[in-house]
């Protein structure tokens, strides 16, 4: 069994941010066929300040926590700020990740990151 820190285990146990935000100002999905993890984040925008953050992820303990944790990094910073946020700052946030859990991390960035640029794209119409 992988070992977990106590961060990782406390953001699976209690993730925050949980669900669907209504007309959200951004969508981004990504999933990883080879282990079925599937991600989903919704972005509220406000002055260009990601006010609000909600994720719905299936997946193992360890996506869970990224997602999770993703969400908490992102929330009140600027647009700009957020995708600073990458796959080694989460991995680092939450105390590290099993080697075969990293790809994780890039899920939970790389989703964010897809929020964010349909956010770009629907506000540049």
């Amino acid at each position: 069994m992988p070992f977990y820190s106590e961060k990782v285990m406390e953001h699976f146990a209690n993730p925050r941010n949980v669900g669907e935000i209504a007309q959200a100002d951004g969508i981004g999905e990504i999933g990883n066929p080879v282990c079925g993890d599937m991600m989903s984040f919704y972005i509220k925008v406000k002055d260009n300040k990601i006010e609000d953050v909600k994720f719905k992820t299936f997946g193992c303990g360890a996506a869970i926590a990224v997602s999770s944790m993703v969400s908490e990094m992102a929330k009140g910073k600027t647009i700009e700020e957020a995708l600073q946020i990458t796959n080694d700052s989460v991995a680092k946030e939450l105390g590290g990740l099993p080697p075969n859990k990293m790809h994780c991390s890039n899920l939970g960035a790389d989703a964010l990151h897809r929020a964010i640029e349909d956010y770009q794209k629907k506000r540049n119409k």
